[in-house]
């Protein structure tokens, strides 16, 4: 079973820690995702079971800030995380962005998976997008770094 340390916790990266609640955090491989992820795993109560990414297949980049599908699958990697891709078309509706989020959702909550992280700071309207949505699944958001200041 692979372990890894951090700072003192210890993360269960291959098998299931049966007192952790699995969650899956929603990855778009910049810095605010990396310290929410920081976060999440100093915190005994979840364990990340994946990445959860959206691509355009057009670009082959990550959909909201344009990172190469290549170097998110490289983090995904050195983190030794599972990375979970969704793919949607260059001009792709609201209503098939979400069809598609709740195929990928309603997956991992079959697999016992009840909180998606993230790692906005503060655009109000964006968590209370995703929280509505998770909503309909009844899935549990969690931000771990909302209101930080964004030059720390």
């Amino acid at each position: 079973m692979g372990i890894g340390w951090d700072n003192n916790t210890c993360v269960n990266k291959v098998g299931r820690q049966p007192h952790l609640k699995k969650l899956l955090f929603c990855w778009s491989g910049g810095k605010d995702s990396a310290l929410a992820l920081y976060e999440i795993q100093k915190n005994n109560d979840y364990q990340v079971v994946s990445l959860l990414t959206t691509i355009t297949e057009d670009y082959d980049r990550i959909s909201m800030h344009g990172v190469r599908r290549l170097l998110v699958e490289q983090q995904a990697q050195s983190l030794d995380i599972p990375l979970h891709k969704v793919f949607i078309p260059r001009s792709c509706s609201n209503e098939e962005y979400g069809a598609k989020m709740s195929q990928a959702l309603n997956k991992f909550k079959q697999d016992g998976v009840e909180t998606v992280a993230f790692g906005d700071i503060f655009l109000e309207e964006v968590r209370k997008y995703r929280e509505d949505n998770l909503a309909k699944l009844s899935i549990k958001g969690v931000f771990p770094i909302w209101g930080r200041n964004s030059a720390e």
